[in-house]
Order: C-alpha cells, then sequence, then structure tokens
C-alpha cells in the first residue's frame, strides 16, 4: 500500500483495507508464460477495484539459476526489488509468482538472520549506487493473500453469486509456496492465518464462489519444475501423479497459483499422452482465470485461449463464456 493513500471501504468482511493499492512485482515468469496469469491477476484486481501499481524498473529475483550459483547474490537481487517498492512509497509489494514469492519472503529472512547475506547486499548495493534493503520495511504478500486480506469470501461470495457451483477443483499451491517454513513468519499464526501444512486460501476463495473442493492430498507436492530441462521424464512422472490424483479424488479442473507450476502441469499433461500414453482430462486453470470469470468477465479478458490445454468447451459447459 502506498504510504500516503487514504483509507477506502471496499465493503468486504473484515480485511486490510489498506490493501487497495499495492505495488506489484509480476516477475519474469508472468512477462512469458505465465502472462495469462498476469492478464487475469489484473482483471480480477480491477473488477474489484483494487489497484497494482507496478514496481518500477523491477529486475528478476533471481530464481533457482542464480541461487544454485551464489545464494548471497540472489538475496541481493531480491532485495532490490523491495528497495525499488519502498523508493515508490509502497510498504507492501503483491507478487503472484510463488519463486519470486519465496525469493522475496527469504531475502527477508537472510537479511533479518545472516551477517553474510547482509554483508553482500551492501555491498553489491553500494557499488550499483542505491541504498541496501533493510529488513522489516517492505511485507510481501502472494496473490492469494492480496485478495484473502483485501476483499474476503464474504464479499467475493456477494460478487460472484456461486457462479462456480458445481465445479470440482483439486487446489494445487506447489512446493515453494510453504517451504521452507520458517521464511513465512506470517503463516500458522491460528484463526484466519495460512497453513504451511494444509494451505488453505485458494480454497476458501474459490468456495466463496461456489466451487466444491475435493479432498485433494498432493496440494504441496513438486511438479519438477526444476527438472524440466535436465530430466523432463522425471517431471513428466511427477507431474502425471498429481493429474491422475486429482482425477481419482474426482476432480475436473485443478486451480494453480504459480506460472512455474501452471505450464508444467499444461507441457508434461501433454507429454504423458505422447509419450507414456497416459490421457488425462481434468482441466489446468488459474485460480484468478476461475475468480474472473465467476465475477463476470470474459475468457479474453482472462487469458484463457492462452492455455495450452484448451478448457473452452468444458467452461462452456458450466455456463462460462
Amino acid at each position: 500500500m502506498a504510504k500516503d493513500m487514504t483509507e477506502q471501504d471496499l465493503t468486504s468482511d473484515p480485511k486490510d483495507k489498506n490493501l487497495k493499492q499495492v505495488a506489484y512485482y509480476p516477475g519474469c515468469a508472468l512477462e512469458g508464460t505465465g502472462h495469462a496469469y498476469n492478464r487475469s491477476t489484473k482483471a480480477v484486481g480491477k473488477a474489484l477495484g483494487l489497484e497494482l501499481v507496478e514496481v518500477k524498473d523491477w529486475n528478476c529475483c533471481g530464481a533457482m539459476e542464480v541461487k544454485n550459483i551464489d545464494p548471497q547474490v540472489q538475496t541481493y537481487l531480491s532485495a532490490r526489488n523491495l528497495t525499488k517498492t519502498e523508493e515508490m512509497g509502497f510498504d507492501v509489494v503483491m507478487a503472484p509468482c510463488n519463486g519470486c514469492y519465496h525469493n522475496l519472503k527469504k531475502a527477508e529472512y537472510d537479511l533479518a538472520h545472516n551477517p553474510q547475506a547482509v554483508e553482500a547486499n551492501e555491498r553489491i548495493s553500494a557499488k550499483a549506487g542505491h541504498p541496501a534493503y533493510q529488513p522489516g520495511r517492505v511485507e510481501t504478500i502472494h496473490a492469494l493473500d492480496w485478495l484473502k486480506r483485501a476483499v474476503g469470501e464474504k464479499e467475493l461470495a456477494r460478487r460472484t453469486a456461486g457462479k462456480l457451483k458445481g465445479m470440482k477443483i483439486a487446489n494445487y499451491y506447489g512446493c515453494m509456496y510453504t517451504r521452507p517454513r520458517h521464511i513465512f513468519p506470517d503463516k500458522d499464526q491460528g484463526a484466519g492465518s495460512e497453513s504451511t501444512h494444509a494451505p488453505h486460501f485458494m480454497d476458501d476463495l474459490l468456495a466463496s464462489a461456489g466451487a466444491e473442493n475435493v479432498d485433494f492430498p498432493l496440494k504441496t507436492a513438486c511438479c519438477g519444475g526444476a527438472h524440466a530441462m535436465s530430466d523432463a521424464d522425471t517431471s513428466t512422472q511427477l507431474v502425471l501423479n498429481i493429474l491422475t490424483t486429482a482425477e481419482a479424488c474426482g476432480a475436473e479442473v485443478i486451480a494453480t497459483e504459480c506460472p512455474t507450476c501452471h505450464t508444467s502441469l499444461e507441457i508434461h499433461q501433454l507429454r504423458a499422452e505422447k509419450l507414456l500414453g497416459r490421457k488425462t482430462n481434468v482441466k489446468i486453470l488459474y485460480f484468478t482465470q476461475l475468480l474472473g470469470m465467476a465475477l463476470g468477465l470474459s475468457q479474453r479478458k482472462v487469458g484463457v485461449a492462452e492455455n495450452m490445454a484448451d478448457p473452452r468447451v468444458y467452461l462452456k459447459e458450466r455456463g462460462l463464456r
């Protein structure tokens, strides 16, 4: 939220009305393979009267590649985005990608607990000619936190009028949304907080729009995204396990909230059918696409045509045209 903005009523249930306007860190994936997530996240925000202000001059968070070579440099790269957020006058930044969200949260933790990370951040920041980020000044939240806290289930239920009723959904959070647990101090804080052991924010939001969430045991299983280039066969097997388990649980749709996970599920669903002869019919959609259509937005507005596995026939059958 901008530090100098005036609070405005969102007519939601309790919620953080200050999250009506937040800094937005899309990260690299949402400008590439995850463009439909970017499109649908912005569209949902606009439909709900929320404003995303993109971080100026943002850079890659370091993802997995830099982290595996020099974790201190990766901490600096993420911290620089927090510095840029603060320079814009915001103390909250929303990162919808699990990898980006994870890395910004980890940078916050490392700069508060790791002297080596502090030294590297100060040294590289000085060389780059900008202030070194000081932990505690910017809060990083996920898209799930943003909608849960800024709007909430009661308001979503009112606005969506149960449009997802009858849709059976397996909510897939991926492995980086909750791990390692120590970098997410806001989770596991009792009633109202997210759980690292059994995440439920996506379940809550989609249920408020009428969806039926199936009991899905692989919510935080790894999709093999990090192995996609080095060992595609392993990734295919991991994804196939997720897909077949979702179908066995009765799901028609897997809802995602991470561009890497979403792309991995789509690619390896096709690969499993082509190479292994294992066809699965479960549809894969970003949770923001589902909420967007429940809010009355068109499939075009939320980027459904950009999904690799075309879900449009299924969506038409469900009345989401």
